[in-house]
């Protein structure tokens, strides 16, 4: 469970802090417009309060989507691009740097407050699965012995050299 959550929590910081600079430091240097990345990181938090009332709707427990902490790592950006004299590169540099590392700390006291995670993942699978692809436990190295995987497996090693081997009689 542990090895899970750290590798989820690892995944969504780099791909939502980076989500978060890319975008709001695109806003601002088209804007050019000091606040410009709070106020995208407020649309980005609005869409995730929609999306999570409408899982609420559906049934689901009120903590099954968590809202990332957009605001005040955007804020420190929104700084950053007003104290280096909307110079770019810094922008892009320092503000990108404390996103990066302000976010997972902002996260990491959201996700203190909720639920076991994975117990939640389970217990209440995504409707758009069909039965078949629900997850029950995992299965790690069922297949591992296995003569399908084992002839999969040689296959695909074996598919280059015969391809190789094909054209260089195809040359003649």
């Amino acid at each position: 469970y542990t090895d899970w959550m750290w590798t989820s929590f690892v995944v969504f910081s780099i791909s939502q802090s980076t989500m978060l600079a890319v975008g709001a430091i695109y806003y601002m240097l088209f804007t050019g417009v000091p606040g410009t990345a709070t106020y995208y990181a407020t649309i980005m938090t609005i869409y995730t309060w929609v999306a999570k009332g409408a899982w609420f709707a559906l049934g689901y427990p009120y903590d099954f989507i968590v809202v990332p902490v957009w605001i005040p790592s955007a804020m420190l950006l929104d700084l950053t691009y007003w104290a280096t004299r909307r110079n770019k590169h810094a922008a892009i540099i320092i503000g990108g740097t404390l996103v990066g590392l302000s976010f997972p700390l902002f996260n990491m006291v959201n996700l203190l407050l909720i639920r076991d995670p994975l117990e939640i993942a389970f217990k209440y699978p995504r409707p758009t699965l069909p039965a078949y692809m629900t997850p029950i436990e995992p299965q790690v190295g069922k297949f591992y012995n296995s003569p399908i995987a084992l002839g999969s497996g040689a296959s695909a090693v074996l598919t280059v050299p015969i391809a190789a081997l094909g054209a260089k009689l195809n040359t003649w």
